[in-house]
């Protein structure tokens, strides 16, 4: 399964890679691209492993908000 999230507050490789660790730490994401021109984060995931709730939670806990 893939979503797209968007994400605000993101500008930089640390913020990137910030988000990118969040979320590949979490059971069932399989894949991450962060797209900081657009602030979109696009994710391949199991979701009978995690859901969005969680993901979004991820990021939100780096500072990041998820519109």
């Amino acid at each position: 399964m893939k979503i797209t999230l968007n994400v605000q507050g993101m500008s930089c490789g640390h913020c990137e890679k910030a988000v990118k660790g969040a979320l590949t730490e979490l059971d069932g994401v399989e894949s991450v691209e962060v797209y900081l021109d657009s602030g979109k984060v696009e994710i391949a995931y199991d979701e009978s492993k995690v859901s969005r709730e969680q993901m979004a939670e991820a990021i939100e806990e780096q500072g990041y908000d998820v519109a």
